[in-house]
């Protein structure tokens, strides 16, 4: 009888309190019979053109403040960490307002990370994508249509490396910078977290605010900080000079490899995904 109430003691310290969600299948074309696909795609869109709308008008913003032509005082304008606050805080109010509709992505190198998990399929991811890319360019569209008296004197807010600085360190940034936010989007919504603390589901906008504004507080001097590259893409559309396509192609390869090494360190090395798929197989064997 001690032996079996052992054994149950045992059973319940081992079983899982969470539930991993089954993988998104790679291709799944009945989704494109959903309307919820498509909601969530309007979702995306909308969120990144607003997005963009209020931080591009920030980096504008700031830039005429503070341009020495007009004011002598450097200090004027939000600075540095205002700008870091406007992305990271509209991050943090955008992923809140469509976490439930879309999982709040409004960013391809995030879409493309969770893809790589299998939390969502080649189907949906594409059109993340799309919808993504499309709402960026119309949130830079709508701030050239604002600003427009100081929109190309400022480059349109446009990310490019800055001078001093050469590609593979623009590079490097990108790929740390979008593996600091990708890893933080993983951990924020992670299941096994989510049930040991009930506050996490509701608290993940916060965290990946955080980052988003951290990140961006080291790498707006070298880059202006892309790790978003619907965000490079939509200020390079509606700038279109030169120097924004010359440097374009470091703001989709930096975050898709930082996207890609934290879906990789997250799923199996943190939650040792290879461990346990090997472990399944030896049982069933």
């Amino acid at each position: 009888m001690g032996k079996d109430v052992e054994a149950a003691e045992q059973g319940q310290f081992q079983a899982k309190d969470y539930q991993d969600p089954p993988p998104a299948p790679f291709i799944d074309p009945d989704e494109l019979t959903k309307w919820s696909l498509y909601r969530a795609a309007i979702a995306e869109f909308i969120a990144t053109l607003l997005f963009l709308y209020v931080t591009v008008l920030t980096v504008i913003g700031y830039s005429h403040q503070s341009d020495p032509n007009i004011s002598k005082d450097p200090c004027n304008g939000v600075g540095i960490l205002g700008i870091a606050w406007a992305f990271g805080g509209m991050i943090f109010i955008l992923v809140y307002c469509t976490a439930g509709i879309s999982g709040g992505h409004i960013n391809p190198a995030v879409t493309f990370g969770l893809f790589l998990a299998r939390k969502v399929s080649l189907v949906r991811a594409v059109l993340y994508m799309v919808a993504q890319c499309a709402g960026a360019i119309c949130g830079c569209g709508l701030v050239k249509a604002f600003q427009s008296a100081y929109y190309v004197r400022y480059n349109g807010g446009a990310n490019m490396l800055s001078d001093g600085y050469n590609k593979g360190t623009g590079l490097g940034a990108e790929i740390i910078g979008t593996f600091v936010l990708v890893y933080t989007v993983f951990s924020a919504t992670d299941p096994k977290r989510s049930a040991r603390d009930s506050h996490v589901p509701v608290l993940a906008p916060l965290p990946i605010g955080f980052a988003v504004f951290m990140v961006h507080l080291a790498t707006i001097p070298i880059t202006g900080t892309g790790i978003n590259p619907a965000r490079s893409f939509g200020a390079a559309v509606i700038f279109n000079h030169e120097k924004a396509w010359d440097d374009q192609w470091i703001f989709w390869v930096g975050p898709f490899i930082g996207a890609a090494i934290a879906a990789i360190y997250h799923q199996y090395v943190l939650r040792a995904g290879a461990i346990k798929a090997l472990g399944s197989f030896r049982s069933n064997a």
